[in-house]
């Protein structure tokens, strides 16, 4: 459980990487989203 919440880079090859991080909790992104109303939605 811990480890899916950690930043990590896996090399798979030839200069390629898996780039996994943590999901943005709950709060913040609904604030994100109070703050920021979607673009163009009132015209």
């Amino acid at each position: 459980m811990a480890d899916d919440k950690l930043y990590k880079a896996e090399y798979v090859g030839s200069g390629t990487f898996v780039i996994s991080k943590p999901k943005r909790k709950a709060a913040k992104a609904r604030q994100s989203k109070l703050k920021n109303p979607q673009r163009g939605a009132r015209k």
